[in-house]
């Protein structure tokens, strides 16, 4: 299984200052070095990450629980060219599951040109004894996964997860627009078995450092289903450092585990009960708890 990469392209194009002339100067200069890079840029493979994120989101489906989940590649420490299969969920979604197996809903392209629904079982327990790994301070599961061929055309890296510093580097924060794949209610967009891509933005700061802040709340409704969804940024004109960029900011922000409610307590003489109202918010694991989570998984032996 071999990775493909997508680089954070982070190129300067000019000070927002700038007198026209000078501005148009630079631009016609920065054409230029684009053209060249694209012509010499052979080894950078592009991937388009909305098709890339659509092929490797799954519909996580067991006996009382209903999710999402992701396929990531983690490289093999023998061989960086050789990607491990993971799949990344929440682990409420696991842990909901009643049973020993789950079903996968997973797409193939076959030789016609048609997308091919594939429903996979995926045994996550063995004797009562869950095959998953959680992480120790969020809810956050992985294991490796063996898949049919060709179903994931293109191995999502770890190197697309955000880190602290590249948030901060491309300034990413409250207001900042995002996307959210999922199966709300385990509706799918299309017979196929495609999750639904939705948007919002960022609702709340600080981000960093992530291992303090761990969640960031992302201002879209969460239905349930939608936990375990991968949360992404693309932005093909980013602004930061006061100027503007050539070349799309994109990259994983991390993965939906809850909705933001608040619960009232209503007492009165002869009655107490409890009124939850939702606050049409979604609660996102941080990427980088993602990259530890998997980082951590023993090698397979075969």
């Amino acid at each position: 299984m071999i990775g493909v990469r997508c680089k954070l392209i982070k190129w300067q194009v000019v000070n927002l200052y700038l007198t026209p002339i000078i501005l148009y100067m630079r631009l016609f200069a920065l054409m230029l070095l684009l053209l060249s890079h694209v012509a010499i840029a052979g080894d950078e493979p592009i991937i388009n990450i909305h098709t890339a994120m659509m092929e490797s989101t799954v519909k996580i489906v067991g006996n009382g629980s209903v999710g999402t989940g992701f396929i990531v590649g983690r490289p093999s420490a023998t061989n960086p060219q050789q990607f491990f299969y993971t799949l990344v969920t929440a682990n409420h979604v696991l842990a909901g599951v009643q049973g020993d197996a789950i079903i996968l809903v997973l797409r193939r392209l076959n030789a016609t040109g048609d997308w091919e629904r594939i429903e996979l079982s995926l045994q996550i327990r063995n004797g009562g004894k869950d095959l998953w790994k959680k992480h120790p301070d969020v809810d956050l599961a992985a294991l490796f996964v063996r898949l049919p061929k060709h179903v994931v055309r293109t191995v999502i890296p770890l190197s697309l997860m955000l880190s602290d510093k590249e948030i901060a580097e491309f300034e990413i924060g409250p207001g900042t627009e995002l996307l959210c794949l999922g199966y709300p209610f385990g509706a799918e967009s299309n017979p196929e078995g495609f999750p639904v891509l939705r948007s919002g933005k960022i609702a709340s700061y600080p981000l960093l450092p992530t291992k303090k802040t761990k969640t960031f709340l992302f201002d879209f409704t969460v239905f349930r289903g939608n936990s375990g969804g991968p949360v992404y940024i693309y932005d093909k004109a980013p602004i930061y450092g006061g100027a503007m960029h050539v070349g799309a900011t994109a990259g994983i922000m991390g993965l939906v585990t809850a909705e933001r409610n608040i619960t009232q307590k209503i007492e009165q003489l002869y009655e107490k009960r409890e009124t939850i109202t939702p606050l049409v918010l979604g609660e996102v694991i941080h990427a980088s708890f993602i990259v530890d989570l998997v980082n951590s998984l023993p090698e397979p032996s075969k």
